[in-house]
């Protein structure tokens, strides 16, 4: 009879093999998972034994004006790319003197590749890219030699070229994608490029269009012998759309002239439809100086330029809108029923109620809503101000009669962004009541703002703001938010493009306020805009500046009846808002209206706003 200790030994010995047995199963399974599965090293690695896949990349989407001028367009260039794994002993100073780098330079490329903190994505058998951009030139060079150098090979690529010198901060630009990139969007791999300004980056998605690849065949020693499957698995790339903007190329290569030694700003708008017709910004540069291996040493020059060249002053710089404002006050006042258009206050060369501040010049008083808007009186705006803060008859409060007067100002466009489809728009300032309570303790009325009344004080406005606001008196009461793209190749636009947002006012009020507008052209302080056929509707800006000259700033409209476009000129330390802001916008809306500039303008204006520099004193 057999031993029972002896038996229970032989099961335990039984079950500790079968225990080994399944755990080095388990083992061998769990090591295939993560060889196969988990490891992309090893994926690639078989993968790339066989296979080399080759990224076909679209042809970006073309940009054109709205006269159909083409804009920017695509050139090829070629990028030279390397595998590491199948890099062999070759020549390295002569691949140098090939592709016009130094040794140095050489070496700290591929160390740059391996290294995976700046290059995440790494893999000595995936393909990397070791250059970008080369010329036709070089790449004919390049190619005769490239036997020579195993492991590298050339991919076809395009760039940027730009058929004018202009609009280069509305029009963007392109650079190669960075690791937040990557990580944000998996269609980005390392060595690709997306926009990085203007409409090349609001557009992306759209212009880049979609990766194609081709799958090459390999051979046990690495050759290419062909396409895999005869190319069934192959992928054609989907060139990106093309894009139609608003603007008008011919209007913003004559803005950018006026502007010329001045920093400032002219917009141009459609009101009907909200198109941006011009965006010019002063200083700018060419956007080809962004193309090609030198765009990162072109880019460091003009982020060093005094002058900031890549600040785009028409949707980011914030200032005073001074006397512009003046119509948002007359608006508000009008509809909250503080004023009606016959109201007169009387105006003794500046706001009596304070002894004379804000001063003001010499017209006639009293006076009524239309010629105070007129003659930009001062006096007029702060007793309506005045009125409407300070009587307790319709706000049981300052702060209530504040905030509702900030309602108004939001809703005509200020305090944030409009929405406009290039990145980097700033929201300019309005304050609200607890701003006010926080820094006077809550002890504060009109007075203690008063300057806010024309366009001073706390508020800030962009250049495309006040532009807005012209356009929204233009419509009488509503604007269609601005936008610099007209049309997008087989896509409908975004609706907040094509839907007018109503203000809090009434359009019979807007008819006053035109009205005071086109009297400032007739008689007024505008009556550098008054033109003989087309009845212009302005309001002049001279807006104090605490850091030197005063800002000079015009806003207009024209016709008077239904009107085609609204302008806003606004340069920095330029003077009065008559001096150079009225002449400017009097020679863009020429160019508008006639195609040309009357020789009476040339003679008066023109060349005196050509030769005119205005800078900071402190720039060389």
């Amino acid at each position: 009879m057999e031993n029972p200790k002896t038996k229970y030994a032989y099961e335990i010995r039984r079950f500790i093999l079968i225990g080994a047995v399944i755990f080095v199963i388990l083992i061998y399974v769990v090591r295939l998972f993560f060889l196969q599965i988990i490891d992309v090293e090893y994926k690639a690695s078989a993968d790339n034994n066989a296979f080399l896949k080759k990224t076909l990349y679209p042809a970006r989407g073309v940009i054109y004006d709205r006269n159909d001028k083409l804009l920017v367009y695509n050139q090829p260039a070629y990028d030279v790319m390397l595998i590491m794994r199948e890099i062999q002993p070759f020549d390295t100073l002569d691949f140098c003197r090939t592709v016009g780098i130094t040794k140095e330079i050489f070496d700290k490329r591929i160390a740059d590749i391996k290294n995976r903190s700046l290059n995440p994505g790494y893999s000595s058998y995936v393909p990397q890219v070791f250059m970008n951009q080369l010329s036709t030139h070089e790449y004919g060079i390049l190619q005769e030699k490239l036997y020579k150098f195993p492991g590298f090979y050339i991919q076809n690529r395009t760039v940027r070229e730009y058929t004018y010198p202009n609009a280069a901060l509305l029009l963007g630009n392109i650079g190669e994608v960075n690791r937040r990139d990557i990580r944000a969007d998996d269609y980005y791999v390392q060595g690709d490029y997306a926009g990085r300004a203007g409409v090349e980056r609001s557009y992306e998605k759209v212009l880049r269009g979609e990766k194609g690849v081709e799958i090459l065949l390999r051979d046990a020693h690495g050759r290419i012998k062909g396409r895999y499957e005869e190319g069934l698995h192959d992928m054609a790339p989907v060139s990106g759309k093309n894009l139609k903007l608003a603007i008008d190329i011919e209007l913003q290569i004559y803005a950018e002239q006026l502007l010329q030694n001045k920093l400032g700003s002219i917009v141009m708008i459609e009101p009907s439809t909200g198109e941006v017709l011009c965006l010019a910004t002063s200083p700018s540069y060419d956007p080809n100086l962004l193309v090609g291996r030198q765009r990162g040493k072109n880019h460091l020059l003009l982020e060093n330029d005094p002058l900031k060249p890549l600040f785009d002053r028409s949707i980011m710089g914030t200032y005073p809108p001074g006397s512009t404002f003046k119509t948002t006050q007359g608006l508000t006042f009008l509809q909250e029923g503080v004023i009606t258009p016959e109201r007169m206050y009387s105006c003794a060369r500046g706001y009596t109620f304070r002894g004379g501040k804000p001063a003001c010049h010499g017209h006639g008083s009293p006076l009524a809503l239309v010629p105070a808007i007129a003659t930009s009186c001062n006096s007029y705006f702060c007793w309506g101000l005045h009125d409407m803060l300070d009587s307790r008859k319709r706000y049981p409060s300052v702060q209530d009669a504040f905030e509702k007067w900030k309602g108004y100002m939001v809703s005509m466009g200020f305090g944030y962004q409009l929405g406009i489809d290039l990145p980097s728009e700033q929201r300019g300032y309005i304050p609200n009541s607890k701003v006010y309570d926080k820094y006077y303790r809550g002890r504060w009325n009109s007075s203690t703002i008063i300057s806010i009344a024309i366009g001073q004080g706390e508020i800030l406005t962009t250049p495309l703001q006040i532009c807005n606001l012209a356009s929204t008196i233009a419509n009488r009461g509503y604007y269609i938010v601005p936008h610099v793209v007209k049309e997008i190749e087989d896509t409908a636009l975004d609706s907040i493009y094509t839907h007018r947002k109503p203000t809090l006012v009434d359009t019979k009020h807007y008819e006053v306020i035109a009205q005071g507008m086109r009297a400032a052209v007739v008689g007024g302080t505008c009556r550098g805009l008054n033109m003989k056929d087309v009845e212009v509707c302005g309001k002049t800006g001279t807006a104090e500046n605490p850091h030197g000259k005063d800002h000079s700033a015009c806003m207009a409209f024209a016709p008077y009846n239904q009107p085609k476009v609204a302008i806003a000129v606004y340069v920095e330390n330029g003077g009065f808002g008559a001096t150079i802001a009225v002449p400017m916008a009097r020679l863009m809306l020429e160019r508008y209206f006639y195609g040309e500039v009357t020789p009476e303008s040339k003679g008066m204006y023109e060349a005196r706003i050509l030769n005119t520099v205005i800078l900071p004193s402190h720039v060389p």
